[in-house]
C-alpha cells in the first residue's frame, strides 16, 4: 500500500502543478472522472500499481525498476519510491 500511496501522491502533484480539472486528468490518464478524485484523495482500494504506473507514463515520466541485493544490515530486502525532479 505505502508504494501505491507514494504513487498516487506523485499523481496528485503533478495533475496540482499543470493546475488540470478533474475532467482534464481523467482524460489524459484515460480512468472515469469519477474514479480520478478517489485516486487523489489517496482511496486506492481497486486501483493496481500497473494502473498508477500507466498513469504516471502517460504524464510524461520514466519509470525505473531498481533490483538489488539487501543491505548488509538488514537481512530483509526493502523497498524504496524515489522521485527525481
Amino acid at each position: 500500500m505505502l508504494v501505491k500511496a507514494k504513487l498516487a501522491s506523485r499523481i496528485a502533484e503533478i495533475i496540482r502543478e499543470r493546475r488540470w480539472t478533474q475532467q482534464q486528468g481523467s482524460e489524459v490518464l484515460g480512468i472515469p472522472q469519477s474514479r480520478l478524485p478517489q485516486i487523489l484523495r489517496g482511496q486506492l482500494q481497486g486501483i493496481s500499481e500497473t494502473k498508477l504506473i500507466d498513469c504516471l507514463l502517460k504524464l510524461g515520466r520514466d519509470i525505473q525498476f531498481v533490483l538489488g541485493k539487501p543491505r548488509r544490515t538488514s537481512k530483509l530486502a526493502g523497498l524504496q519510491v524515489v522521485f527525481q525532479s
